[in-house]
């Protein structure tokens, strides 16, 4: 009796999953998102680490058993059953593995850097749900796969090796290159239904153009240097550090301003310093320099100008990120910009704020808070 009420369920599931099968992919999509949004924390956790492992394995796996379906290959055996299931796993881990990508860099102040890469995986995920012919799919299933094989190991080498620089990340993306066109060449050799769909160098040619502009992303500061990320930074009236703690005083925002609590607008006195204070995070025993780039808009020439640089070093492994703050004395009025960069010049993020002089305002709503 057991059995055939299993039978019968597992017949209503497939028959249900073959009725909506137009729209369980995209929600499978969602649901490896939320997964792992309600589950991550940080990149050098082991549970982290295991889940983006398990995804990225299992995420190859899938694709191999999925392309080579067509060719019977899995006719007669256990794996035949299980194939309607293919397409849904693929999205799930899709869906996982990008939306680690956009929590652990979502605490980056500089949104602009985490939205760059991931309107992009939107847009293929998008095209790949409207494009109905196979031939394209293909190229998207792989294109999709290589933007998460890159971001991957761009996360997990620095992470294990415990150092992170610019040749750090050209290795990342050569290792995820190499397995992607390895996966590749092997299913193209193992399925005449992929060879007869898909131009071989048509893919590679994809992917080393996506390789080529990740990289062009990269060096002109599109994307953070993975995986530091910019957690919180504001221009303050005070900084103090006092048992390994940072008590910062700056002015509170209006309450509709529900994203942030520092206000952008500084009431500048005579002889005020001006502080800028910075919590970054960075993986376990990972050291790096980091720099405060002071910068200052020139009304004349409509330009950035740069007026101080100013550094710091931290140690990564502290949950709520690795603290450390500059400031300027005599500065003028108008916008500013500090950039808080690598010692390579790459930007984990911008803190903007304008200095407003004038003796009748005072600063309202000031707090101290602990970091």
């Amino acid at each position: 009796m057991n059995r055939i009420l299993k039978r019968y369920r597992n017949s209503r599931f497939r028959s249900f999953i073959q009725r909506h099968g137009k729209y369980l992919p995209i929600l499978f999509f969602i649901c490896g998102f939320i997964f792992d949004s309600l589950t991550l924390g940080r990149i050098d956790r082991v549970y982290d680490l295991s889940v983006l492992s398990i995804h990225m394995s299992l995420l190859s796996i899938t694709l191999y058993l999925y392309n080579l379906m067509d060719d019977g290959k899995w006719k007669n055996t256990f794996l035949e059953k299980y194939q309607i299931y293919f397409p849904l796993a693929i999205q799930f881990f899709f869906g996982g593995l990008s939306s680690a990508y956009v929590i652990y860099f979502s605490r980056s102040v500089s949104m602009s850097k985490t939205i760059t890469f991931f309107v992009i995986l939107l847009a293929l995920l998008l095209a790949n749900e409207m494009l109905k012919k196979r031939i394209s799919n293909k190229y998207l299933q792989f294109s999709v796969y290589y933007f998460l094989s890159f971001t991957f190991f761009t996360f997990m080498i620095p992470v294990f090796i415990k150092k992170m620089n610019t040749p750090i990340f050209i290795i990342s993306g050569l290792v995820s290159l190499f397995l992607t066109l390895l996966l590749i060449s092997i299913i193209y050799k193992k399925s005449p239904s992929t060879r007869a769909e898909i131009s071989l160098k048509k893919l590679i040619s994809i992917i080393l153009a996506m390789y080529v502009t990740i990289n062009i992303f990269y060096y002109t500061n599109l994307i953070p240097p993975v995986p530091l990320a910019l957690e919180s930074g504001m221009v303050a009236h005070h900084v103090q550090k006092k048992n390994n703690s940072y008590i910062v005083s700056y002015e509170r925002d209006d309450w509709y301003v529900f994203w942030r609590d520092h206000r952008l607008k500084f009431i500048h006195r005579p002889g005020e310093k001006v502080f800028v204070f910075a919590s970054i995070f960075a993986p376990t025993e990972i050291k790096k320099s980091i720099f405060h780039r002071w910068k200052y808009l020139n009304k004349n020439t409509d330009q950035w100008d740069i007026v101080d640089t100013i550094s710091y070093k931290i140690t990564g492994g502290r949950d709520n990120g690795f603290r450390g703050y500059t400031y300027k004395e005599n500065i003028k009025p108008g916008l500013w910009q500090v950039d808080v960069t690598t010692k390579e010049g790459l930007i984990l993020g911008v803190i903007d704020f304008e200095i407003i002089q004038n003796s009748n305002l005072q600063p309202k709503r000031m707090i101290k808070r602990k970091f």
